[in-house]
Formats: structure tokens, C-alpha cells, sequence
């Protein structure tokens, strides 16, 4: 019991000792003033620069998802200038007293300019589990690297592996080749998407090609970040033609629509047979294209609908395209009068209402056409132009027959029924019912 007592007083005393030589040295003191004096400095700061810097950013039009980088890192801006603010107080200590005395700074800026970085990045990623496990993984290697441990725990993964044949698989390897995966397909996907915008702000370029220049960027940015990726983790190239031969067959057995659609959008782009904007119909679906896909076409219809149509239909089947090489597109109204009325007045009055409906073009004059002498009216057909078919074909052939209708009521023009006479080959004797 007394060994016991002697053993925590005499550790008690070299705790008391440690403390007092720690509170003695000036130079630690020194980097722990810096340390938290630092931080309520950054964040007075960042207060005020904040608001003018996103401010600026705001202003960037048309390329959101840059956009969405610039404004995560500038709401960690604190941590930015905080970690400056560490590295500058460690380059004047390590002037003023050598590197040895300005070992907890160098920690300090470090911890600080990794929480800055891997906050911001994952305040870009939308997934927030993964955001959260990125954000643990990246803060526990940074954690290790500053207290050294780093090696052994890379060495003790190393240590964990498989050997197939001639070659030797890790979980260092794996975890390598994973991170590396991830992180550079997942920054190519992003420099591809503002790549992408920045293509779409040209004027030089049809709907078409900036789509087919927007997918061919993000497909070689992602090529490049898969190569590098096995580069950079040691993976012999070479050693993945077993791999491409097995895709192959693959796409040979099982992914031929997948295949198919993907080069089907490429013609669809290459030949310029539809657009966005475009309005199309195909089979029972008519709207307007909204985005062109690797695998399908999104088309929305009036009903605010949207139809995914894999890029192969539109290539094997018939696609009528009302805006392929003129916006314009002619629309037929039918209808019928009596025979008392003067042909020659409807026809005049049905063009004059025609062009009195707003969507109806100017640039090519209504016509109004007698078709036929029906069983019971005058058949007329009138014909009128419109240059915005997305916006409908029902509604304006409804807005011009209802024109006609109130224009025929104020001429006194009649619009016939059909009128039937019966005629009975024996006599029908009718009797009264007695009440």
C-alpha cells in the first residue's frame, strides 16, 4: 500500500515538474498565445470579409456549380485566414528561436489549413453521410500525420494482404486505389460540370454541339482521372487488358442497349436531328426536348410530364420534329355554315378572326378555304401559322374557334346541325292519353 502511495506521489511530482517547466518556457507560452488569440482574430476578420467577397461571387451568371465551390470555401474563410495567421507566427518563431521551438504551431497550421480544406470539400459534396465519412477519414490521416503515427498504421494496412499469384494485394493498395478513385473521378465529374457550363454560354455554337462538346469533356476528364488513379497507386497499366477483355464481353452479352443508346446519342448530337428546345412528337408523346442524355432523351410534355425515351427509338423510329428547320408550324381549323350564308363573307370574317388571336403569325397571312358542299352546311377549312409550337397546339386552335363563334353570332351567320326527316310507309295512328 505505501510502494503504491509512493509510486503516484513520486508521478504526481514529475506531472507537477513537467507543468512547471512547460509554464516556464516562453516560447511555448508564446506559440499558445498565438494559438488562441489567433482564432477570434480570423473570425473578426472573416465577419467582415465575407459578405463583400460572396457579394462578387453572386455575380457569377450561369455556372452554378461553380458557383457552389467558390461560396463553400468562402464560408470557411476563418479557418483560412486562421491557419495563415498560425504559419506566419510560425515562420517568425522558427526566425526568431529554430525550427525545434515552433513544433506546436507547425501542428497547429496544419490541423487548421486540413479542417479548412476538408470542410469546404465536403460541404460541396450533396451527400451528407458520405460528406461526413470523407470528412472523418481526411481529419483522422491528417490527425496521424501530425503526431507521427502515420507510418505504422500505413504499414500495418500494408502488412494486411493477399497474394494472387504474382501479384500482391493490400489493403494499403486498396484504400489507395479507392481514395484516389474516388477523389479524382469525383473532381473530374465537377471540373466537367463548370466546363460544361462555361460551353453552354457560347454563342458560336448550336444546342446540339455544345451538348455532344459537354459530354465528350466530362468522358475524357473521366478517362483521365481513372487512368491517373491506377498510375498514380502503382497499378500496372497493362495489367487491366485482362480486365477491358472481360468488359468486352460483357457489352457483348448483357449491355448492348447500354452500348446502343450511348452511340445513338452520339449520332443524335453528331447529325443535329434534334436539339434542345426542340419540339418533337414520337408515337403518343408530343413536347419539347429538355436535355439530351448518354442514355435517353428527356422530353416534357404540356401536362408537365416527362418522358425518358431511350436515345435508340429516336434513332430506328419515326420522330416528327416540328421545329427541325422552321419554328413555324401550320394548324387546321375545320368548321361549317349554313348554306344561306355567303361563302365569300365567312371566308374574309374566319381570316380577320384568325389574325386578331395573339399566337397566330403575321409573317404568313391566315387563308380560308371552301372545301365542300356537305349534307347540311358548307364546309370551310382555315389555315393560320404559329411560330411557338412548345407552348401548344390545342389551346390556340381553341382560342381561334372561339373567335369564330363569337364572330359568326355577330354577323348572323349560322353554324348548322345535321337535320333528319323521317318518313313512315304505313299510317301511325296517335291517341290522346285520357287524364
Amino acid at each position: 500500500m505505501s510502494a503504491n502511495l509512493a509510486n503516484a506521489s513520486l508521478a504526481a511530482h514529475q506531472l507537477l515538474a513537467a507543468l512547471n517547466d512547460a509554464l516556464s518556457d516562453r516560447w511555448l507560452l508564446s506559440q499558445l498565445a498565438a494559438i488562441l488569440l489567433g482564432f477570434p482574430v480570423a473570425i473578426w476578420l472573416a465577419a467582415r470579409l465575407e459578405p463583400r467577397l460572396e457579394q462578387a461571387a453572386r455575380r457569377i451568371k450561369g455556372n452554378p456549380d461553380l458557383l457552389r465551390v467558390i461560396i463553400a470555401f468562402m464560408r470557411r474563410l476563418r479557418w483560412l485566414l486562421y491557419a495563415l495567421w498560425l504559419y506566419v507566427c510560425q515562420l517568425a518563431l522558427t526566425l526568431a528561436a529554430g525550427p525545434f521551438e515552433a513544433q506546436l504551431l507547425a501542428a497547429a497550421s496544419t490541423l487548421a489549413a486540413a479542417w479548412f480544406f476538408i470542410s469546404a470539400l465536403t460541404r460541396i459534396i450533396r451527400s451528407v453521410t458520405i460528406a461526413r465519412i470523407v470528412a472523418i477519414a481526411g481529419w483522422s490521416y491528417v490527425a496521424l500525420m501530425v503526431v507521427g503515427l502515420d507510418a505504422p498504421v500505413l504499414a500495418a494496412f500494408d502488412r494486411a494482404a493477399i497474394t494472387l499469384g504474382a501479384v500482391r494485394i493490400s489493403l494499403l493498395l486498396v484504400l489507395k486505389l479507392l481514395v484516389a478513385l474516388v477523389s479524382l473521378i469525383w473532381f473530374a465529374v465537377l471540373l466537367g460540370s463548370v466546363l460544361s457550363h462555361s460551353v453552354q454560354r457560347s454563342q458560336d455554337l448550336s444546342p446540339s454541339f455544345k451538348v455532344l462538346i459537354a459530354k465528350l469533356i466530362k468522358i475524357a476528364l473521366i478517362i483521365v482521372a481513372g487512368a491517373t488513379a491506377l498510375a498514380a497507386t502503382g497499378i500496372d497499366l497493362t495489367a487491366i487488358t485482362v480486365f477491358s477483355g472481360a468488359v468486352g464481353v460483357g457489352i457483348g452479352f448483357g449491355l448492348q442497349k447500354v452500348v446502343s443508346n450511348f452511340i445513338s446519342g452520339i449520332i443524335i448530337l453528331l447529325d443535329k436531328s434534334i436539339k434542345p428546345g426542340d419540339t418533337i412528337s414520337l408515337g403518343d408523346t408530343f413536347g419539347s426536348i429538355r436535355d439530351l442524355r448518354s442514355r435517353f432523351v428527356s422530353v416534357i410534355t404540356r401536362d408537365g410530364r416527362e418522358y425518358l425515351i431511350p436515345n435508340e427509338q429516336m434513332i430506328t423510329n419515326q420522330v416528327v420534329n416540328w421545329s427541325f428547320s422552321s419554328d413555324y408550324v401550320r394548324i387546321d381549323v375545320a368548321f361549317g355554315t349554313s348554306y344561306d350564308s355567303d361563302p365569300h363573307e365567312v371566308s374574309r370574317i374566319a381570316i380577320e378572326t384568325a389574325k386578331q388571336v395573339a399566337r397566330v403569325s403575321t409573317h404568313i397571312a391566315p387563308v380560308c378555304w371552301l372545301t365542300g358542299f356537305g349534307a347540311s352546311s358548307l364546309d370551310f377549312k382555315l389555315r393560320f401559322w404559329i411560330a411557338d409550337p412548345s407552348n401548344g397546339l390545342t389551346n390556340v386552335r381553341g382560342q381561334v374557334l372561339l373567335g369564330l363563334w363569337d364572330a359568326f353570332k355577330a354577323a348572323g351567320i349560322a353554324i348548322p346541325f345535321p337535320h333528319r326527316e323521317i318518313i313512315m310507309r304505313t299510317p301511325v295512328e296517335v291517341r290522346g292519353v285520357e287524364r
